[in-house]
């Protein structure tokens, strides 16, 4: 799907999306995504059930991202009998994240991802319970007028984990920034769209930061504000609080 890019004058402009808006965004986001990320799986758009008897509004649904484990090291595949070149091979991360010295070692990663927050998020076919599993979604919250990260997590039996077990999965640097920051504090709450209990990342001064940073990019200042660059650079903060990283060439297409 091609998105029209919308410009608009970004001095007047208060950080909050309409939710057609949100719809092109997360179309732009989901083709970036499938294009500089093709290792793992895509960010498909989800249409609502809800109104589907009543009208057939395309742009009313989320995006979603699901069946990523989580695999903290190499070590683990071995643990689970994974092979490790097919481990390696399916891992994502910022590669330009990464100092050359620590590409040559990168088959030793359990310090270097340690130290660094970094995790291995892999798609394995695996009847272990001790990998978990994680399902992101992005949705839009029409009170607050900006996408919000609901994720939740489970073990191979679909049991849910706790919140001390996902902490406990979250980078390092993960607990700082939500402790430092007003707008990442967790809650669970009901998923809008499924009537279940999720987990997400609170959208409260979300609009004020993402004002901030597009005014604060000199590139995207002096371009206006293009809603094909929104979700990029708006899941370039969110993305971290959960290990979740932005493709080096994704971010580059937001500063052209």
């Amino acid at each position: 799907m091609d998105q029209k890019e919308s410009v608009r004058d970004i001095t007047p402009w208060d950080g909050t999306l309409s939710s057609s808006d949100f719809f092109s965004a997360a179309c732009a986001f989901s083709e970036k995504w499938k294009r500089f990320n093709a290792s793992v799986p895509p960010w498909l758009w989800v249409p609502s059930r809800k109104h589907h008897l009543l009208s057939s509004h395309k742009e009313e649904g989320y995006l979603s991202l699901e069946g990523m484990c989580l695999i903290k090291s190499s070590e683990v595949c071995q643990q689970f009998n994974i092979e490790q070149e097919s481990c390696r091979s399916q891992t994502w991360k910022e590669e330009s994240s990464i100092s050359q010295e620590e590409e040559a070692v990168e088959n030793a990663t359990l310090h270097t991802l340690h130290k660094y927050g970094y995790y291995h998020l892999i798609t394995v076919q695996s009847s272990c319970d001790e990998v978990n599993h994680y399902d992101f979604h992005i949705v839009y919250s029409p009170s607050y007028r900006v996408p919000v990260l609901y994720f939740r997590s489970y073990h191979s039996d679909g049991q849910p984990l706790p919140f001390g077990e996902i902490e406990k999965d979250l980078p390092d640097h993960s607990a700082k920034i939500r402790s430092e920051s007003k707008w990442t504090f967790i809650t669970q709450e009901e998923h809008p769209y499924l009537n279940r209990p999720w987990y997400k990342l609170h959208p409260c001064g979300t609009s004020e930061w993402m004002k901030l940073l597009f005014l604060g990019d000199t590139a995207l200042n002096k371009n206006g504000f293009v809603i094909e660059h929104y979700l990029v650079s708006w899941f370039s903060v969110i993305g971290q609080v959960v290990g979740l990283k932005i493709p080096l060439g994704m971010l580059e297409t937001v500063s052209c």
